[in-house]
């Protein structure tokens, strides 16, 4: 009886929110959507942004930056060590400090703060080039990301691009979530680009943050608002047409 229960809990224990775009995958199959969770949680959000908010912080209280790196780079190395020590997932963190490594030895090797921002520019206009040809040659994407987490393709590759790609209102939504995407990176550039060639560091790291985690936050709340129906409706069919195959197999031996 006690096995039963436990199956039982198991069964009706909401699932674990997913984070980024993982959420958009898991649009429209249930109302569970957190944009906190979609962020990586109020952790991973915290995690992500103190080496930064560090670096501007002592940078500009100093103008010492070798004492600004090293500092930055002890606390992205200290919150790996804390989640081992505490034995959960290190994925998110490790990447974040490779990202915050990268960016700290560009600053070092070139003797300027404002190089610790360069990795993200290039970032940003690599996912702008990339984004602007999937729309070139009407793959959207953020549909063609969405769709790989949601279904995974391990064959009939056409098949599975047509399914998505032949479904007008989904693919409307792709492709709008994917030029909100585009506008997204486009903004930074316009206006972090101009702080890096006039050296202000300070208003440079200030943008920084307030145009990171924040504005990704908006952007995958609307692109979940703009996706949620499309993407059910298209649950919707594929389980009538997973059904109606089932129903189809199961009647043809029965009529032989």
């Amino acid at each position: 009886m006690s096995n039963q229960n436990e199956r039982h809990a198991s069964n009706t224990r909401p699932a674990r929110a997913r984070s980024g775009m993982a959420a958009l995958a898991n649009a429209g199959e249930n109302d569970e959507f957190s944009v906190i969770a979609a962020i990586g949680g109020v952790r991973g959000v915290v995690e992500s942004m103190l080496p930064g908010l560090l670096f501007v912080v002592l940078f500009i209280c100093t103008s010492d930056l070798r004492m600004t790196v090293i500092a930055s780079a002890a606390l992205a190395v200290v919150q790996v060590v804390v989640r081992l020590i505490q034995r959960q997932s290190v994925m998110g963190a490790l990447g974040g400090l490779v990202a915050v490594g990268i960016c700290l030895f560009w600053a070092w090797k070139s003797g300027e703060a404002r190089n610790y921002y360069m990795y993200g520019f290039i970032t940003n206009a690599a996912y702008i080039v990339l984004l602007l040809v999937s729309m070139a040659v009407r793959v959207p994407g953020l549909g063609f990301l969405v769709e790989f987490i949601r279904s995974l393709p391990t064959e009939h590759f056409k098949a599975w691009l047509s399914g998505w790609r032949s479904d007008r209102a989904l693919y409307k939504a792709y492709a709008r979530i994917t030029w909100l995407w585009i506008g997204l990176f486009a903004l930074r550039l316009i206006v972090q680009v101009p702080l890096y060639m006039t050296n202000q560091v300070g208003w440079l790291g200030t943008t920084r943050l307030v145009m990171g985690i924040p504005f990704w936050a908006l952007a995958i709340w609307i692109s979940y608002l703009i996706v949620a129906d499309p993407l059910h409706r298209h649950r919707m069919l594929e389980k009538e047409r997973e059904s109606t195959s089932t129903e189809g197999g199961d009647a043809h031996p029965t009529a032989q």
